[in-house]
């Protein structure tokens, strides 16, 4: 079990940056006093698992390893559900699906709590293989859309297993937001997590990333642009956010998310620059 591997526990703090081990649990990310100073947006996402039991089990590792909560993929109808060559989430229900990168048969959405915020904060994931081989993967790359059913959301390979997580202390503002029906033991329809530097008032070297939205954590380049250099207010942060919105393509019965992620950004905005 993975649970005996003691190098793989835990958290690090080290000269530019915090080192999360890969079975370190949502509750120990959660308490930590350095993850609570620099990267608040992994605190609201561990938190919002919104379980006691999940976050004293549930790991860092196993969040951005698992697999999408489709309920056609988790009733046998593959990761694309398809059935006699049609899309039973197109004509089917889809109100949990993406509305963006949803051009291809991958029509799910990645199940993440910690990708969007991983990805904003400009993280590095160690993955390692067989003889102690380690390969590092900037979070962006990290996920993936399959274009196969044989293919896998990471870029994992079989032989290997996912280690280490460093994130770069940067002095980044960062919050992350979720939008869901309940508070506790529910997924979100939508989340967003920014990360910028602010001074003086103005933003810069803005990051909005998505979840819950496509097949990968979203990077969304229009809001991220529209952020970067603007005066941080509500005016600005609710410009972000119908920036974030943009290009988004509903399904039949999911056109609530665009709403849904307008005001997500804009209070991710506004609680990371409070």
């Amino acid at each position: 079990s993975l649970r005996n591997i003691s190098e793989i526990k835990g958290i690090q703090i080290e000269k530019k940056g915090v080192r999360i081990g890969a079975m370190t649990t949502l509750a120990e990310l959660a308490e930590d006093k350095n993850i609570k100073e620099h990267f608040l947006a992994l605190v609201t996402a561990a938190n919002g698992v919104g379980s006691s039991q999940l976050m004293s089990v549930g790991t860092v590792g196993g969040d951005l390893c698992q697999r999408p909560r489709c309920w056609y993929y988790r009733n046998g109808f593959g990761l694309f559900a398809k059935h006699e060559g049609a899309s039973l989430v197109r004509e089917g229900e889809n109100r949990y699906h993406a509305i963006f990168g949803n051009n291809s048969s991958a029509l799910f959405v990645n199940p993440s709590s910690f990708g969007p915020a991983l990805i904003a904060l400009g993280a590095t994931i160690t993955v390692t293989g067989p003889k102690g081989k380690t390969r590092k993967i900037a979070a962006d790359k990290f996920f993936q859309t399959p274009k196969t059913e044989s293919e896998r959301e990471t870029s994992l390979k079989p032989n290997e297993i996912l280690t280490d997580i460093f994130i770069p202390i940067k002095g980044l503002r960062n919050a992350t937001y979720e939008v869901r029906h309940r508070h506790g033991l529910d997924w979100p329809y939508v989340t967003a997590t920014v990360a910028f530097q602010i001074k003086t008032g103005t933003a810069s070297d803005a990051r909005v990333v998505l979840g819950h939205v496509a097949p990968v954590p979203w990077h969304s380049a229009a809001a991220s642009k529209v952020l970067s250099g603007a005066n941080v207010d509500a005016a600005s942060a609710a410009k972000c956010g119908e920036a974030a919105a943009q290009g988004a393509k509903p399904l039949s019965k999911n056109g609530y998310k665009i709403q849904l992620v307008k005001a997500a950004v804009k209070r991710a905005v506004l609680a990371a620059a409070a």
